[in-house]
């Protein structure tokens, strides 16, 4: 579904993924989650300097995913960049990936291209920013600045792919008629047919792995759905929260050594002790959470003092 509080939505992605995808070369954008733009999305690389294999790794695997169409004349990025808004691409749609891989109307290539659970599908027009913005980047689809977008839009340069593609809509007067679970009834077992070269293959796995290295090693965590925060920023699917249940989740760790030792406590106290009914546990919870309330009064009157008596040297 759209979300009206999206104007001008923006994603940050790790390099060297997000140049390839600014760039026309990769047309697939794979997620966990389903699109929940249509049209021009904004692409803004993360701050992770991406490590020379994994970028031979990815242009391995367009290398190959290319070669299945005969297109052997790809131009790959010569840098990049990183905390940096490279340009925006056109979101027409989102697929589950079994059913990308038997839509027959799409080049072999583009069918195989996609790795994950939801392909956002990406075509003509990419555009990439002359001057790439520096900026700071969030989590999920999020709107771009006003200031950061006046600036941006009027610095955009057409980029052409090394084979174009068009994603037809099953209701061309419903933009979000490309959505998961759309294409289903129409499409076959075709995925029998496309058979996968072996230098493919291997390309597929070196992408897979380069892929891991951003997993998270902690539990899931889930995605909350839109909200405007206090600056007026629109968060959409977007804001990682803990995974942990309960109302006792650990908060900000900028509390302190000391505030962030009793939120600890507070955490653990969640559970019921042996013999321990509910209202000794939320008397025990409480007495916790008040010192944790004093704790993090007192670093602010520390810090208010501290400010007060600074002097120039």
């Amino acid at each position: 579904m759209a979300d009206n509080n999206l104007r001008n939505p923006c994603l940050t992605m790790h390099q060297p993924w997000a140049s390839l995808l600014v760039h026309g070369i990769k047309r697939i954008e794979g997620r966990s989650w389903s699109a929940p733009v249509r049209g021009r999305l904004w692409i803004h690389a993360a701050s992770k300097v991406p490590d020379p294999a994994t970028i031979k790794a990815m242009e391995e695997f367009y290398k190959e995913i290319y070669a299945v169409d005969g297109v052997t004349d790809i131009e790959f990025p010569e840098h990049y960049p990183v905390s940096q808004l490279l340009g925006c691409v056109n979101v027409v749609g989102c697929v589950k990936c079994e059913e990308l891989v038997c839509w027959e109307e799409l080049p072999k290539g583009v069918r195989l291209e996609g790795q994950t659970d939801c392909c956002w599908l990406c075509e003509d027009p990419q555009q990439k920013l002359l001057v790439p913005f520096e900026m700071r980047g969030y989590q999920g689809v999020y709107n771009l600045e006003k200031r950061i977008f006046a600036s941006a839009v009027r610095g955009l340069r057409p980029v052409q792919s090394p084979l174009p593609v068009k994603f037809p809509l099953p209701d061309p007067s419903n933009p979000f008629s490309l959505r998961p679970g759309a294409l289903a009834p129409f499409l076959g077992s075709s995925m029998e047919n496309l058979v996968k070269p072996p230098n493919l293959n291997a390309a597929i796995a070196g992408a897979r792995a380069a892929a891991t290295q951003f997993s998270r090693k902690e539990q899931p965590a889930r995605f909350e759905s839109s909200r405007t925060k206090s600056d007026g920023r629109t968060v959409l699917g977007g804001e990682l929260q803990s995974s942990q249940t309960g109302p006792y989740r650990q908060k900000d760790k900028a509390l302190g050594a000391n505030a962030a030792g009793t939120e600890r406590m507070v955490e653990e106290a969640g559970s019921l002790r042996p013999n321990e009914n509910m209202t000794h546990r939320r008397n025990r919870v409480g007495r916790l959470e008040l010192n944790q309330s004093k704790n993090t009064a007192s670093s602010s009157r520390i810090f208010a003092t501290a400010v007060r008596d600074l002097k120039p040297n």
